[in-house]
């Protein structure tokens, strides 16, 4: 079967990276013809008692860790109807178009007309400056978070305080980990997305033309030809026009005294964000934490004490029961980090790798080809690379190659490892953290 947008669903697993759909029809159509989606890995079977408890942990069905919804805490202040256009965001840059569907029809519940969430592709003319800037901030963090620096920090502090930013990063860093979750297992698009309107806070205009059995709903002329200004576009050189091939336009890896200058520089760097006094946050976490190291990134999301404190011990329980290999935890940590600039987490992952007995050189060749290692190894790497890099980069034949030298249950684990390590480095870096000496 080929789509009408071009979406091939076959036996055969593609050697290409998804399409990205250039206007609202063509995406529409894409969403619709994902429902027939070929999955790469089966989704695990839930019993509802485990829904609820994975709801309440804000964990995935893989063991992957998520920022969701408007957690019971103090401190979170955001709206939530903002939040999920910034996930659309999100799944847009992404190309993600599972988690995008799903925030097509929250919106949509929501109140939000077809023309204003058609204008979140577009240039953001029509929203306020306070939203413009969180807009570019959401999709700059999730395409390019090896770019973000302190003046888009600054930039955002114009409009909001600095809970909401952390509250803002951490639920974008969410979407960016629920969208690698979904694209990493190769979900198909949900055939009926109902329940949403049954759990709508406040009655649905029964009027509305909702999404939620077909994706194919009218586009005003407006938006028909508009071509996205969210999706990371290319041009076709033969023809000047953009074109719908999926990119990823992370740069070359840095060389090693490069990398050494950049750590020595993270170990002496202030926050960008405030961190609670250690003692506080100690106070927070549990007894059975005992005398344990307070890091800056637990002392961070500590500014959030139930659903911080929450997200921490959810970690650290996912950390625990993750079964893959302490090493190849460690070497995904480095491959992941290394290419999103993240330097906090780049420290952290060369301290574990030291722990392991590996040297400075050893880990360096993880910067190389990986021509020393074997192609059971490589496999791994490529799939958390790309994985990581740009969820819909990774192509159903590099997915088939790790099943097959792998099985499927390391892969659908190194899914959701890639998925948490995806969201340590935007929280971690977006926020400055100081790497331990």
């Amino acid at each position: 079967m080929v789509a009408a947008f071009g979406f091939v669903v076959a036996d055969e697993p593609a050697n290409e990276p998804r399409p990205v759909p250039l206007t609202r029809p063509e995406m529409k159509k894409l969403l619709e013809d994902m429902k027939d989606r070929k999955p790469r890995i089966p989704r695990p079977e839930l019993t509802e008692e485990e829904r609820a408890r994975l709801r309440a942990s804000g964990r995935g069905p893989g063991g992957g860790i998520f920022w969701v919804g408007r957690e019971n805490d103090p401190n979170i202040s955001l709206d939530n109807t903002f939040k999920t256009k910034l996930f659309w965001i999100v799944s847009r840059a992404n190309n993600c178009q599972y988690c995008l569907g799903h925030q097509e029809v929250k919106l949509a519940v929501a109140g939000v007309t077809e023309d204003e969430i058609a204008s979140l592709d577009g240039d953001w003319a029509e929203f306020t400056a306070p939203q413009r800037a969180a807009f570019a901030f959401a999709r700059k963090l999730s395409y390019e978070p090896h770019r973000i620096s302190d003046s888009d920090i600054a930039g955002l502090r114009a409009h909001y305080t600095d809970l909401q930013i952390l509250e803002m990063i951490l639920s974008i860093a969410g979407n960016n980990a629920i969208n690698r979750s979904h694209e990493g297992r190769g979900n198909p698009q949900s055939r009926d997305l109902s329940n949403f309107a049954q759990r709508a806070e406040k009655p649905v205009d029964p009027q509305r033309v909702l999404p939620t059995k077909t994706f194919l709903t009218p586009t005003s002329e407006k938006y028909q030809n508009l071509v996205s200004k969210v999706a990371p576009l290319s041009i076709d050189e033969a023809t000047g026009k953009p074109s719908t091939r999926a990119i990823n336009r992370r740069p070359p890896l840095e060389p090693r005294d490069s990398v050494e200058k950049a750590l020595a520089e993270c170990r002496q760097r202030l926050p960008r964000l405030p961190l609670v006094d250690e003692a506080k946050t100690r106070e927070l976490l549990p007894m059975e934490w005992g005398n344990q190291p307070v890091s800056q990134w637990e002392r961070l999301l500590a500014n959030f004490p139930k659903a911080g404190i929450g997200r921490i011990l959810a970690g650290k329980d996912a950390e625990e029961k993750n079964e893959l290999s302490p090493l190849l935890k460690a070497q995904v940590s480095w491959i992941i980090a290394r290419q999103d600039r993240a330097w906090y987490a780049v420290a952290e992952a060369k301290n574990r790798l030291h722990q392991l007995g590996w040297t400075d050189d050893q880990i360096y060749k993880l910067d190389g080809d990986w021509s020393e290692f074997s192609p059971k190894e490589r496999a791994l790497f490529t799939f958390a690379r790309n994985l990581a890099a740009s969820p819909v980069v990774l192509t159903d034949l590099q997915a088939e190659e790790a099943v097959k030298l792998a099985g499927t249950k390391d892969v659908g684990q190194l899914i959701s490892y890639v998925t948490n390590r995806a969201s340590f480095d935007r929280i971690t870096e977006a926020a400055g953290l100081r790497a331990d000496k």
